[in-house]
């Protein structure tokens, strides 16, 4: 019998880029961790939490977003929320996930810089001893914050070089466009990081041409504005800059009415480098096989063009060439 296109998408071997950790916060570990930490949050049932997740625009669920954060206080909890991460993605065979942290705001709450990372990487290593998991750490670094508290966060981050791959730049896009943050970006890669950042979500396609000119980013996190720049739409085609889109977080944050009007396979066909990830699951409705099936449902992706976004995934991550070679050989 052949195999259907959701059947490829859920037993192929995947690789996810673009997952903030803090939004793979369930409401059941939510109100653990709140009950454990003696955090009073406004929601006394999983169901009044799971009612909070409808949001008007990015801004209206970042607010519900670092509320969340508040729970999270010592490295068992950072340990506890990644790992169950990490075992969802070996559910769906997700077998490389690069991983965004937003240390910012935890840090201004007290909460130290090592304690979030130590947390985030022993559950890298548990998972990695248990089943083979290939992770990569990104910082993200928080664009309603000042460009010096992210210098002196990226100071602090220095120093773990072993650990932390990347930087990004993500949260609050319109009005905080990327040139704003180029000092930001040349010191991150002069001490050796990879460069990421989030444009082109809710901010125009000029964000996009900013991120590429003024942080010289290897991957455009969202970036499905590029459509409406032909010039800059033919450039990234050229450059072959990869896009993680994440097309549930786009529909919920209303970038596009349904899944329906989105374009990430007109982009894909246009010949961009698509990659498809889940950005904050546990607020918008799924993990990468959700987010995958959605696109066979609602715009009919064949197993052609699934085919290629997965491929793309690996083509695309910060993988060593070795590595990428071996993962994509298991993509058929």
């Amino acid at each position: 019998m052949t195999e259907s296109t959701l059947e490829f998408v859920q037993r192929v071997p995947k690789a996810e880029l673009h997952m903030h950790i803090e939004g793979s916060l369930e409401p059941e570990l939510l109100l653990t961790l709140a009950a454990r930490n003696s955090v009073r949050l406004p929601y006394a049932s999983i169901d009044e939490v799971r009612g909070a997740y409808e949001f008007a625009d990015l801004q209206s669920f970042l607010d519900l977003y670092f509320l969340g954060m508040s729970v999270l206080c010592t490295a068992a909890d950072f340990r506890s929320l990644t790992y169950a991460y990490l075992e969802r993605c070996r559910e769906e065979n997700v077998v490389h996930a690069e991983i965004f942290f937003n240390p910012q705001p935890h840090v201004r709450r007290g909460v130290a810089f090592e304690t979030v990372l130590d947390g985030i990487t022993a559950a890298f290593d548990d998972a990695r001893r248990t089943w083979g998991m290939s992770t990569v750490l990104i910082l993200g670094f928080v664009r309603h914050e000042s460009v010096d508290d992210a210098l002196d966060t990226l100071e602090r981050a220095i120093p773990h070089r072993d650990r932390i791959v990347g930087v990004g730049l993500d949260s609050t896009e319109v009005g905080n466009p990327p040139q704003k943050y180029a000092a930001l970006f040349r010191r991150a890669r002069a001490a050796g990081f990879r460069c990421v950042a989030h444009a082109g979500e809710e901010g125009p396609p000029e964000y996009i041409r900013q991120a590429l000119d003024d942080l010289d980013v290897e991957r455009i996190d969202h970036g499905v504005r590029v459509e409406e720049d032909p010039a800059l739409l033919a450039r990234v085609v050229a450059k072959r800059t990869p896009l993680t889109v994440c097309p549930l977080s786009n529909v919920k944050l209303k970038v596009f009415p349904s899944m329906a009007r989105h374009n990430v396979l007109r982009l894909l066909e246009a010949g961009v480098v698509v990659t498809v990830n889940s950005d904050d699951p546990a607020y918008f409705g799924g993990y990468m096989n959700a987010n995958l099936a959605s696109l066979v449902s609602n715009l009919g992706m064949s197993r052609a063009q699934a085919l290629e976004i997965v491929r793309n995934g690996f083509a695309a991550s910060f993988l060593p060439p070795d590595r990428k070679v071996a993962y994509l050989a298991q993509v058929v």
